[in-house]
């Protein structure tokens, strides 16, 4: 039947009208070739003036709504809209992809932009983040995202003149962003005073850091640097949408319909007004300008597209036009003229050539066109409106013949008679009205059937006739012209229809999927000369089908270009275009109809290339010319590998259960068994479901795979090694070109793929994250770099790698069914083919892309399916075998010959050098000659062609071949049946591995004393294997059923079967005849056995529940156990053969008699005292250890004892084997375990002597044997088992240090809150009284007292215009660890506090500082590679990882020019708490303290996070690269030591392993270091040193410190260890202890601090020194020699630092803190001078006026004085009980104010002398005092209060004063309030929940400086009273600035921070005189 197949014409775009210029800006410019490229829909034009001629690239699946321009203008960037839209960046000259970008943006792409050498491509996305990101768009590659803005994003460039800068704009924001390393880091453009704030719609970057921008309003903005410092005002009177930088200047564009021209200084040239030119109109708006030399191109809003020369701009030419906004529905031909007439909701009708591909007339209606009509003549055209009126107009001159309104609704609808006497036009309303023509248009009739809106109309010929569909889906038929409806059926069948525009009706049945809505096609034309149908849909496709087409479902082909709705189709009057107009994309398409006669030529035209199919993608009804599929395809593509637990959830899975087992304490568990097992043979290759997976390595060894094991099988030795590192069924193998790596792809949620080295057996690379569910087919590159791979997703997702990187290169969907087979190009990598079922797909690479065509059948062949594929020796040719026999061979994608090879499907085939082998279902393998013209010679896999000595048996001729490789003079062949064979060319065949058949193995038995063992399984076979080293099958039977259960008879004589259908038979077990069979059950025996010693009796258990006992001599049934309540799982009988224990499916452990089968009750704790002849049971006491965690979701499925009763081997449902130590008494029990088979293990036994355990796989066939290896010679495999995976409950052990770094929690200074507890209104929010400042200007008062009495700085006043770090005291020790290091060969240390990274130079004690931080540092280190000399990591904290400003990041930077070299923004939320170099220095390791402490790598140069994991549920405090690795590195933490290495992509972990040290337990690691030979030595928090070779514990240090080791190091050079710990001073022992490499001796050096411990954090070996950093804030160096201590860094210990002072005179000041000492330090000599410890915290300390005093107010309320000389105690009092806040000296010494916490200030008389008694206080303070100011005459005080109030007093009554002017009136001898109206200016807009803490004005009294809870320090001018007045910030404080002061002179501003127990010093720039 016809329509079963998709028609053989085709459809190709000739032309499309318009150009989208609504809602799109800048996407119009000249190629290279002076061409013109922009868009419209989802298609990119390019356009050639001169040859008047139009290209198209159709890579977009939806609406393009950005374009790019490269450079060197060829390359075009276009960018989607969509859920998941793509960029294409595409020649415009060839119009193919070059690479496509994806999987990143969400929504749509915005903006686009290439850098200026064209290298990086910037997009910006239509997410709510307007996320910006920046490619490498030749590798399709990422490197960069941030999120852009809150709002709108409009235009993006880069900067042209400086590297990695980018300027991007929109609502109401400019954005100046700097790339670097990964990071994208954006500054907001200040507009200040210079213009308003508003949106920047387009800008262009100039030289020098100018940016140009066009505002809203119509002015240019110009910006320097950040700052706007100029406008252009009224450049245009309305909004500038676009903006372009040529050679010559810039171009602009606006709303206001001019383009103006500027010179490259922005000074006017030339403006031009389209609208007063000869095409221009009122309205018409610019959307896109592109000015190149003397030609300027002029997109509009309205679709027109405008050429203008320069030197005549007065007269634009006029090159494109297209309707505008409003949705286009109304199409009409002309009946004899190549014309098109289109009208629009723009209410224009527009007439087009369709030869001149041009349009010749438009006409303006009143009223929205919805329909149009020509009449047969072509002289009329009718016109329907959007307000149910139409309008009929002469086609020649466009003017009116009538204009009829009879309708309120919209007419849609409308038709000419083809006799042309009568118009029918269809309204909404459902009628349909038919007028006269000669009558002008009178009506003459009236359809009234429809209930619904008419959809379409269609004349008969004879015009008697007339069918209407309607919305509802309705067709009807009326009598013409009077509009009767026809109700008999019979009355139109013979009709013949004039045309066919209809959707519903028989003939156009087949247009409709089975399954779909009536309404979403639009449109449809016949041509019934083609017979040929068009449609057009809501999708934007127009499809061609063939006509008539009456089955649904019909073949089409498709074409793709319109965006949304392809709102009408029309076929042109002669059949030789097709019109199809788009609804909300504005645009005319015209497309060629190239009959079939005329396709033949065309054949070289290959389809168009694109990401979405457009040549006829398969319709759903099956194909009926293709044959049924094999049976064994069949089964193939029915299996899903779907699985209900996938490994990788397991760790979730265990978290889940043990919160809900909290509860159940358990006693101590049982340790793990001594013993461990290693697989050691494998019977089974898995080709049932898997092909061409077997090769030959390099040296002859042959390669393959079973379950989740690789195998390599030495065939002269019969040995096997394996590959052990997937956890689920490996379902593909490909090998390496040099034959020495394999690539094997696993099931799992997310599978991965390993690629391994054949020799050494280790993963150099693993894949992971871009398929699901599992990998089907991997193939290798000829130059092995790459490695093509294809998923069983739903979408069979192909992906190309680079697999040493592991970086996924390009990705795509391949095909909605099964793809069986993937091959690469040999010549060109970026190729490759795919095959599968019905498909044949050509692939190419563009960047992260992947473009498929498929293959063309043309008329040689049926769309078959593919089995398998190969490459000839050139680029073109392809060869690939079906599912029917043949071998179709390619050349390019077209088919150009079958040969037929097999009966049945081909399944492999290999290229040779001269030609081709191929094997198929039929058995036979067959050479052919390198055309596949000759079959050169056949081979069958026969019996009788098996070799003499050949060992096992074949168990049938010709099986099914899936797999042949050559090699080594033979040929290797994989069948169905699981064998291996080996055919010589001469011939003979050998055996050489076989297994199972497709069914599950259940049955397994061991012979009592030999070793063999026997399995049956639902193969229908019964097989007994040789477990010594012949290691082959000895006998084979096949059994009428499958079999479940088997056992070997006491005496080895006979074996019994239990089969699936009930019967179970006993044979001789050498022989396997039968010797006696029974069939007394109806459900599968699940377990048989013979009594122990004699054997005198059988049981046997079925699924029916019972149990039955025969007595085998005289083979009758004796009894019956009966009572189970499920299905019987094991049975085992007592030593004696009277007890059998019986497991059943309802988890009953239940007892019997024998022989009679009486149940017994026997208590629990009796049945381990019991001896048992075997125990296979999974129940009881005594093994309920065996059930893991999770046992709701597994079942432990097998388990068996040794003879010797110490260990007990069990499988279970999750493919794991796992022993424990006999009996296994407690829940969850410890145990090792290994993975070797895939899903199901059914059943395990140990071998009569316990040397080996068996085990066999359900679902992966394959019989395993492990040898079992006593602990003592066991040599350490690469498989040795993991440890239990319950972590150890035990404690890790405490220590309070430990306990403090492990909680902390760090804020970030954006989300910091008020440290001081202040409550009421902030004074920026309080209501203001009118200052007393207003009074008349000219006044007869006195003059104005100053605010503050200024102490003469110099003659003149200079203000401080800046303020610059100059010393850092402080040292972050309390809670980072491995953070001070030295540089230049130990001239200079560096370390870190606050924010900021400190190099400080020991000799000179002089500082340098990198601040590039915006928050606070937590873990620092130093490049070792002589490469990267003074290269230092910092890690700071974050919050979300939002890839945000504030997301946490890694800077690396050179310590001595401090240039920032990369930034790496990370995924750690919270941040990062450690950093390591690899050896090279080029990779870095990160860890985050995010809940999954994730574990990152990175090379760091180019910002590429390589490889991420999760690290360890608990906080990881130190990773660290080994020294000479690039790959290898440690992980420590708590309770955690983990040895990781990076192949690939992938970070692969082992736990460190315990059990080889009696009483060794973990406990929490907190360093690490490394020796020779890959030992690791990790410090405890014992104090013990662990030692682990490779990942095994080989022994401990015991007592290596006596407290917490919490820093190692190793010496690169010596290979020297140091130690550091908390420990106290004692002769033999101190924290930092020096070792030898093996860390067997040590010297240990005291740190002469005069602390009771020392508490070392971090320590480092230079020449001859050791620094040391503790966490006493303390840096210091101890020589090696001497032992000599010098102390470099001082520092507060805890914090915060409240109080602060400096000298009256002297470049002094003085620190006060939480942990009660007082610090005087000295700017000068840049050192700490003294320290006073006070045994109390800290609040406040003052000098005197003189600088001869110190007084100090303690936390508890007490205070001090203290002469400075002395430093003896002159008084001390304590009145308070709470802390005192401030404390002052009045200005002439007398009086001493005290203020606390307790809303109080005393007044002391210090003229009375050191008692110090109280003179006064001041009463109703409203809140705790925060600061004090005295009045230059020592009169009044001020206080601020924590209330945001400030109170005035008088001194010493305390009386309250409140007269404003008074106050206003008073000259303060200092500043330091936060109050009052001259500082309102201080406090910005974003303290809602943070405040200033401290102020103080400078002694000139013109400067302000501040600190706040931000970290931030803020220089203001003196007063503010002004709010938000304007200032400069300087960064570098942790959150919290708690005092700040001016010294002496003003010559520097010290600050002091709360968190980070700092003092800053920064010295003042005045501005020059």
């Amino acid at each position: 039947m016809a329509a079963r197949s998709a028609p053989s014409c085709h459809l190709r775009l000739e032309w499309v009208y318009g150009y989208r210029g609504h809602q799109c800006r800048n996407n119009l410019y000249y190629t290279a070739a002076k061409e013109i490229v922009y868009f419209v829909a989802g298609v990119g034009v390019v356009y050639s003036p001169r040859e008047h001629r139009q290209k198209f690239y159709r890579g977009h699946s939806d609406d393009i709504i950005s374009l790019a321009l490269h450079p060197e203008r060829v390359l075009v960037a276009t960018g989607q809209v969509g859920k998941e839209p793509y960029i294409c960046v595409w020649d415009s000259y060839t119009v193919q992809t070059v690479s496509v970008l994806k999987d990143v943006h969400t929504h749509g792409v915005a903006c686009l932009a290439f850098d200026l050498d064209g290298q990086r491509l910037v997009s910006v996305g239509l997410d709510s983040k307007n996320a910006v990101c920046i490619w490498d768009w030749k590798r399709g590659k990422m490197l960069s995202m941030a999120p852009g803005h809150t709002d709108r994003i409009f235009d993006i460039s880069w900067d042209l003149y400086q590297p990695n800068r980018l300027v991007s704009c929109g609502v109401k924001h400019i954005k100046f962003w700097s790339f670097c390393g990964n990071a994208l880091t954006p500054k907001r453009g200040v507009f200040g005073k210079t213009g308003d704030l508003q949106t920047i719609l387009c800008l262009a970057c100039a030289r020098d850091e100018v940016t140009y921008s066009g505002a809203l309003s119509g002015d240019i903005y110009v910006w320097k640097g950040i700052n706007l410092i100029r406008t252009i005002q009224g450049a245009h009177t309305a909004g500038i949408f676009s903006m372009n930088a040529s050679e010559e200047g810039f171009a602009t564009g606006g709303r206001d319909g001019c383009v103006r021209l500027w010179d490259l200084t922005f000074k006017p040239i030339t403006v031009i007004d389209l609208r007063e030119t000869d095409q221009g109109y009122k309205g018409l708006s610019v959307r896109s300008v592109c000015w190149r030399s003397d030609h300027i191109l002029v997109g509009t809003q309205d679709s027109e597209i405008f050429e203008i020369v320069v030197h005549e701009r007065n007269k634009p030419f006029l090159i494109m036009q297209g309707h505008c906004e409003g949705e286009l529905w109304a199409l009409a031909i002309h009946p004899t003229k190549p014309l098109a007439v289109t009208g629009s909701d723009d209410r224009s009708v527009r007439l087009w050539s369709l030869v001149d591909h041009a349009l010749i007339a438009r006409c303006n209606m009143e009223e929205p066109v919805r329909c149009a009509a020509v009449n047969g003549d072509g002289i009329h055209l009718a016109l329907g409106m959007k307000d149910g009126s139409f309008t009929v107009l002469r086609v020649r001159d466009m003017t009116e013949v009538v204009h009829i309104k009879d309708r309120k609704e919209a007419i849609h609808e409308l038709k000419y008679s083809p006799d042309g006497t009568h118009l029918a036009v269809g309204c909404n309303d459902g009628s349909v009205d038919i007028y006269g023509v000669a009558q002008r248009y009178k009506k003459v009739g009236e359809c009234v059937g429809s209930l619904s809106f008419i959809t379409h109309l269609d004349w008969s010929s004879d015009s008697r006739y007339l069918q209407t569909n309607d919305g509802a889906g309705r067709r009807i038929f009326y009598r013409m012209p009077g509009g009767r409806e026809v109700t008999n059926k019979e009355e139109i069948k013979g009709v013949h229809w004039a045309s066919w525009t209809c959707v519903s009706g028989l003939e156009v049945n087949g247009i409709w999927p089975k399954y779909s809505d009536i309404n979403d096609i639009n449109s449809v034309d016949g041509n019934y000369i083609g017979q040929v149908l068009v449609t057009a849909d809501d999708y934007g496709i127009v499809k061609l089908f063939r006509y008539p087409c009456l089955r649904k479902g019909a073949k089409f082909k498709k074409y793709i270009g319109h965006s949304a709705h392809v709102t009408n189709v029309r076929w042109s009057h002669d059949y030789q275009w097709v019109i199809s107009i788009g609804g909300a994309d504005h645009s005319v398409f015209q497309w060629k109809f190239i009959p079939e006669r005329k396709l033949k030529d065309a054949l070289h035209i290959a389809p168009q290339e694109s990401l979405v199919d457009s040549n006829s993608d398969e319709s759903d009804s099956d194909l009926s010319d293709v044959p049924e599929l094999d049976s064994e395809i069949e089964q193939e593509t029915q299996l899903t590998y779907r699985r209900q637990v996938y490994k990788e959830d397991l760790p979730q899975l265990k978290e889940q259960y043990k919160e809900k087992q909290k509860n159940d304490t358990s006693k101590r568990r049982e340790r793990a068994p001594k013993n461990s097992i290693r697989l050691h043979f494998v019977h089974g290759y898995r080709g049932y479901d898997c092909r061409s997976n077997l090769f030959y390595t390099q040296i002859g060894e042959i390669v393959y795979h079973v379950a989740a094991v690789g195998v390599i099988y030495n065939r002269q030795q019969n040995t096997q090694r394996f590959y052990l590192g997937h956890d689920d069924d490996i379902l593909c193998l490909a090998i390496h070109p040099l034959k020495d790596y394999v690539a094997t792809g696993q099931v799992g949620r997310d599978p991965s793929i390993h690629i391994w080295d054949t020799e050494t057996i280790k993963p150099l690379s693993v894949l992971k994250g871009c398929h699901q569910y599992g990998v089907c087919a991997v193939d290798f590159s000829a130059d092995g770099k790459r490695l093509a791979s294809v998923g069983i997703d739903d979408g069979h997702t192909v992906v190309l790698w680079d697999w040493k990187r592991g970086e996924k290169l390009s990705a795509t969907r391949g095909s909605k069914d099964k793809i069986f087979v993937v091959k690469m190009n040999p010549c060109v990598p970026d190729k490759l083919i795919t095959a599968g079922i019905k498909h044949m797909k050509f692939w190419r690479r563009a960047g992260g892309g992947l473009i498929g065509r498929k293959g063309s059948i043309g008329t040689l062949g049926k769309n078959d399916t593919m089995m398998c594929a190969v490459y000839g020796w050139t680029e073109e040719m392809a060869f690939s075998g079906t599912s029917t026999g043949d071998v179709c061979i390619w050349r390019d994608i077209f088919l150009v010959k079958t040969v037929k090879a097999h009966d049945g499907p081909v399944f492999s085939m290999h290229a040779l050098e001269k030609g081709f082998v191929t094997g198929g279902k039929d058995g036979i393998v067959a050479l052919w000659d390198d055309s596949f013209e000759r079959c050169l010679k056949t081979y069958a896999i026969k019996r009788a062609s098996l070799a003499p000595g050949s060992k096992g048996l074949l168990l049938e001729d010709n099986p099914s071949i899936r797999a042949i490789s050559l090699g080594h003079g033979h040929i290797l062949v994989g069948t169905k049946n699981g064998e291996i064979l080996e055919v010589d060319k001469s011939g003979p065949v050998t055996l050489l591995v076989q297994g199972h058949m497709e069914g599950e193995v259940w049955g397994l038995a061991t012979h009592p004393y030999l070793p063999i063992c026997a399995t049956v399984s639902d193969d229908k076979t019964l097989r007994i294997w040789d477990l010594s080293p012949s290691h082959c099958m000895l006998a084979v039977r096949k059994l009428k059923k499958g079999g479940r259960c088997c056992c070997f008879s006491p005496d080895g004589k006979a074996l019994a079967v239990g089969l699936s259908d009930g019967s179970f038979l006993m044979t001789n077990a050498d022989t396997l005849e039968d010797l006696v069979s029974f069939h007394h059950r109806r459900d599968i025996i699940s377990d048989i056995r013979f009594s122990p010693g004699s054997g005198k009796y059988l049981a046997v258990a079925s699924h029916d529940g019972f149990t039955d006992i025969y007595h085998v001599a005289s083979s009758k049934r004796v009894g019956v156990c009966k009572g189970a309540a499920s299905h019987i799982t094991h049975i085992d009988w007592d030593a004696r053969g009277k007890l059998l224990q019986v497991n059943t499916g309802a988890k009953e452990q239940l007892f019997f008699e024998a022989p009679r089968g009486k149940r017994q009750a026997v208590p629990g704790a009796e049945v381990e005292k019991i001896s048992w002849a075997s125990w296979t049971g999974v129940l009881g006491l005594c093994c309920e250890g065996v059930w893991p965690v999770i046992g709701e979701v597994t079942d432990v499925t097998a388990c068996c004892l040794t003879n010797d009763k110490m260990v007990l081997a069990t499988g279970d449902d999750l493919g794991f084997v796992k022993l424990f130590r006999y009996p296994a008494k407690g829940k969850c029990g410890k145990f090792k375990r290994y993975v070797a088979h895939s899903a199901h293990v059914t059943n395990v036994r140990w071998t009569y002597d316990d040397s080996m355990l068996v085990t066999v796989g359900g679902a992966d066939m394959s019989l395993m044997v492990w040898t079992n290896e006593a602990e003592g010679c066991r040599e350490k495999g690469p498989c040795d088992s993991e440890e239990s995976d319950a972590d150890s409950e035990e404690d890790g052990g405490y220590d309070s240090d430990v306990t403090r770094e492990n909680e902390v929690s760090y804020t970030i200074r954006a989300f910091s809150t008020n440290i001081r507890p202040m409550f009421g209104i902030k004074p920026h929010l309080q209501q203001r009284e009118p200052s007393v400042d207003e009074r008349p200007p000219v006044s007869r008062a006195a003059p104005r007292p100053e605010k503050l009495q200024t102490n003469n700085v110099g003659k003149k006043k200079r203000p401080i215009e800046d303020l610059v770090l100059e010393l850092v005291f402080g040292y972050r020790g309390r809670d980072c660890r491995n953070n001070v290091h030295y540089l230049n060969d130990g001239d200079d240390i560096i370390y870190h506090t606050a924010s900021i990274g400190i190099l400080h130079n020991v000799a000179t004690g002089a500082q340098s500082f990198y601040q590039e931080h915006n928050d606070d540092i937590l873990c620092l280190t130093v490049n070792q590679h002589p490469k990267f000399v003074n290269i230092v990591a910092t890690g700071q904290v974050g919050d979300a990882a939002d890839m945000s400003a504030t997301a946490p990041s890694i800077h690396i930077w050179d310590a001595v020019n401090k240039q920032t070299l990369s930034v790496l923004r990370c995924y750690h939320s919270k941040g990062v708490c450690s950093v390591s170099f690899s050896a090279t220095g080029k990779l870095l390791l990160s860890v985050g303290l995010d809940p999954e402490h994730t574990v990152t790598i990175w090379r760091w140069q180019e910002g590429a996070k390589i490889a991420s994991k999760a690290g360890h549920n608990q906080r990881i405090f130190v990773a660290e690269f080994r020294p000479d690795s690039d790959s290898q590195f440690v992980s420590v933490g708590v309770k955690h030591v983990k040895f990781w290495t990076l192949a690939g992509r992938a970070l692969l972990s082992k736990k460190g392993l315990l059990s080889t040290l009696e009483d060794a337990r973990m406990q929490t690691m907190l360093a690490v270091a490394f020796g020779a030979s890959n030992l690791t030595f990790t410090g405890t928090i014992s104090g013990d040193v662990c030692v682990w070779k490779e990942h095994v514990l080989c022994r401990v240090v015991a007592g290596a410190h006596t407290g917490p080791v919490f820093a190692m190091y190793t010496t690169l050079r010596d290979g020297l260890i140091v130690t550091g710990g908390k420990e106290r001073p004692s002769k033999e022992g101190g924290a930092v202890k020096l070792w030898d490499q093996e860390l067997r001796r040590c010297r240990a050096f005291r740190l002469e601090t005069g602390r009771v411990t020392d508490c070392v954090r971090s320590v480092c070996r230079g020449k001859g020194k050791i620094l040391v950093g503790t966490k006493n804030a303390e840096i210091i160096e101890v020589g090696e020699k001497n032992a000599a201590c010098s102390i470099l860094v001082h520092g507060h210990v805890d914090g915060p630092i409240w109080g602060l002072a400096t000298h009256p005179s002297r470049d002094f000041f003085l620190s006060a803190a939480e942990d009660g000492t007082v610090i005087l330090w000295d700017i000068a000599d840049k050192k700490m001078l003294n320290k006073v410890n006070l045994g109390h915290a800290a609040r406040t300390v003052c000098y005197s006026p003189e600088g001869d005093m110190v007084a100090i107010g303690m936390k508890n309320g007490e205070f001090i004085i203290l002469l400075v000389s002395s430093l003896k105690i002159w008084g001390k009092k304590r009145d308070r009980r709470c802390a005192i806040h401030d404390i002052r000296f009045s200005p002439d010494s007398r009086f001493l104010a005290v203020g606390s916490s307790e809303n109080s200030v005393d007044f002391y008389d210090l003229s009375l002398g050191p008692t110090l008694s109280r003179v006064g206080y001041c009463r109703d303070i409203p809140s705790f005092v925060i600061q004090m100011d005295f009045s230059a005459d020592s009169r009044y005080l001020q206080v601020s209060t924590g209330c945001y109030k400030r109170h005035v007093y008088e001194v010493p009554s305390g009386r309250h004063l409140v007269d404003p002017a008074a106050i206003d009136r008073i000259t303060w001898a200092t500043w330091t309030s936060i109050l009052g109206n001259e500082v309102l200016g201080i406090w910005s807009r974003h303290a809602e929940k943070a405040d200033v803490n401290c102020a103080c004005v400078s002694h000139s009294g013109i400067s302000l400086v501040t600190g706040d809870d931000f970290g931030m320090v803020k220089l203001f001018d003196f007063p503010c009273p002004e709010k938000f007045a304007k200032h400069k910030r300087f960064l570098g404080h942790s959150p919290h600035v708690t005092n700040i002061r001016f010294t002496s002179g003003d010559r520097h501003v010290i600050s002091a921070g709360g968190d980070d127990c700092s003092l800053f010093v920064w010295r003042c720039v005045h501005v020059p005189h």
